[in-house]
């Protein structure tokens, strides 16, 4: 598929909503959208020292792998709260989330300052189209405990907590945090004022601004076209991988993908380059 075929498959960015990252990352940048999303989340006034940092990367030592966290940001008093959505469930977020948790705690602390209880308090904050748990719940926080005593917390600074928009119980929980999960699923105007949150109409207003804006669209293809470049190139080094371990089983994959549209079969056959025309009549025998 060429790249013109692809791009009209491009999802506009009128369309997008909170949970797309690129969205999400566009709308956090500004500083008063964090300060929104972080009230309604915790019930009380939130002031960021700092404007967020979107995709700030972090590792604790070269030889580390490096991740991007998507929004970083601090509050007046110091506390840090990480934020992302997560569309798909990746099946690793707890362990993924204390990852994170470590990256952040060891920058915190200058080298040979071993005053711990200068750590800023931490929140690494998930929102997730999925129920991870399947408890029906909206806000799932895990903070350390004793298991033999209830109730007796660590009390480290350290928080994770994951939002699902996909809750059913609502008990305990503010009117406007679900109505803002539901939100980030249906970013339009409908939602936000169905939400009757000044607050979460006052996000729309940032995002509809984000949207309008011609800078953002094409940074928006700019991003889509880096990305897919990275794909394509990492599909070609899978292909060439494949040939040298063996061409059976890779025709065997590649048939796979074909037949459940995830790839063309032109696609595959120019992948394949001088091989192309022995998978086309493989494929068409495994067919017939």
């Amino acid at each position: 598929m060429d790249q013109r075929n692809q791009l009209n498959q491009l999802k506009p960015l009128n369309e997008l909503n909170l949970m797309d990252r690129f969205l999400f990352a566009e709308a956090a940048d500004h500083t008063e959208f964090m300060e929104l999303l972080l009230t309604i989340l915790f019930g009380e006034e939130v002031s960021l020292r700092y404007p967020p940092q979107t995709e700030k990367e972090a590792r604790s030592r070269s030889s580390q792998k490096q991740i991007r966290m998507d929004v970083w940001a601090m509050e007046e008093d110091g506390t840090i709260y990480n934020t992302e959505p997560q569309q798909q469930n990746t099946y690793n977020l707890p362990k993924r989330s204390r990852y994170y948790q470590g990256l952040l705690d060891s920058k915190l602390l200058e080298s040979g300052n071993i005053d711990y209880n200068r750590l800023n308090d931490v929140y690494i904050i998930v929102i997730m189209s999925f129920d991870l748990f399947r408890q029906g719940l909206y806000p799932y926080t895990f903070q350390m405990g004793c298991e033999e005593i209830p109730g007796l917390r660590l009390r480290d600074g350290a928080t994770r907590i994951f939002l699902s928009t996909k809750g059913t119980k609502p008990e305990g929980v503010s009117p406007e945090l679900i109505g803002l999960l539901h939100y980030f699923e249906q970013t339009t105007d409908a939602l936000a004022e169905q939400s009757g949150s000044p607050r979460i109409r006052r996000m729309q207003e940032i995002v509809q601004s984000i949207k309008a804006d011609e800078n953002v669209g094409v940074k928006y293809v700019q991003a889509w076209e880096e990305k897919e470049l990275k794909r394509q190139e990492g599909f070609q080094e899978g292909i060439e991988k494949g040939l040298e371990q063996g061409q059976f089983e890779l025709f065997e994959m590649l048939g796979r993908l074909v037949q459940k549209g995830t790839l063309t079969l032109d696609a595959a056959v120019e992948e394949l380059n001088g091989k192309g025309e022995e998978f086309l009549n493989w494929y068409q025998a495994q067919k017939g």
